[in-house]
């Protein structure tokens, strides 16, 4: 046998070898979460995406990838936890995930929205809640009020990341849009302010007004004394009692210690936090609800505040 047969066969042999065991490997089976996010892109994109994640892939797993079809784009349902590598790049050509909508509105609390995803999904909220308080920058006000599609499957873990992650690039877009840049604490500071305006103003028209009355208290010194304050967490749908106000000892209750909240007391809208940033200039230091109007009447001073009081109970 010549040299150049010798050398052939080498090469020949190695690389039936290499496709002998990388077909094996192709077999062998892999961990995997039952439902996975896939970015729009290449094969390779996509094998680069899944390795980043640590997903049990490789750089050859493109070719495989591109033979077997596109690969869907957004959330596939893999079905199971543990497959062969080859049936997981199958799955991500054919399978798609089955979506459930689920809303966080404007004004309502983390928790209520946890509750609500728990009983739709079948997650346990407290797994929920202790990843949502361990992974977001701040807790109450950090999700983002929308309509989010929810992988039927997706566990308690990657729901959250997903969410924060979302929530995380929408707060870092939004101060940027205003200030240039994200300062977390700042940041974090005026969604407090937009949590209470988000509660106690009767529409957006209003809300820099609420801002206002808010500003002008902290400036003198005076406390908040806001219902909306005490409707934090699971207390967000009661209705606030001089008993509730005399029994919460928490920092939430304005009655009782002067200055912000320990926190948001909900999640926000982008005109909340802009009446938090941008406030209307104004003497007002009292508000109360108009019955007949369902808006307020704001008032610069004690005796116009309690002549509007009056004039609402007629």
């Amino acid at each position: 046998m010549s040299i150049k047969s010798k050398i052939f066969f080498f090469i020949a042999h190695f690389v039936l070898l290499f496709f002998i065991s990388w077909g094996a490997s192709l077999c062998q089976p892999m961990n995997t979460s039952k439902v996975v996010f896939i970015p729009k892109g290449s094969s390779a994109d996509i094998i680069s995406y899944l390795s980043l994640r640590n997903f049990n892939v490789n750089k050859l797993d493109k070719y495989i990838l591109a033979l077997l079809g596109s690969a869907q784009a957004g959330w596939v349902e893999i079905g199971t936890s543990r497959l062969s590598r080859l049936d997981f790049l199958y799955r991500l050509t054919k399978a798609k995930a089955a979506l459930e909508e689920i809303t966080l509105v404007p004004g309502e609390t983390s928790e209520y929205f946890l509750k609500d995803i728990s009983s739709k999904l079948g997650l346990k909220y407290e797994l929920l809640l202790s990843e949502l308080r361990a992974n977001a920058l701040f807790f109450e006000g950090f999700l983002v009020p929308d309509t989010y599609k929810i992988p039927l499957g997706m566990s308690e873990k990657h729901l959250i990341f997903y969410l924060v992650n979302l929530s995380k690039k929408t707060h870092e877009e939004r101060s940027a849009k205003i200030f240039g840049t994200f300062n977390q604490k700042e940041w974090e500071n005026y969604i407090i302010i937009a949590s209470i305006i988000q509660k106690e103003a009767a529409n957006e028209d209003e809300m820099p007004l609420v801002a206002s009355v808010i500003y002008n208290r902290l400036k003198k010194g005076m406390k908040l004394q806001m219902d909306g304050t005490l409707n934090y967490g699971l207390y967000s749908h009661e209705k606030i009692t001089p008993r509730r106000i005399a029994n919460d000892n928490t920092r939430f209750n304005t009655y009782k210690f002067a200055g912000l909240p320990e926190g948001a007391v909900c999640t926000v809208s982008m005109s909340a936090i802009r009446a938090a940033i941008f406030p209307k200039k104004t003497d007002y230091l009292y508000f109360v609800r108009d019955k007949k109007t369902g808006k307020h009447i704001f008032s610069t001073n004690y005796d116009a505040h309690v002549n509007a009081i009056n004039a609402g109970r007629n």
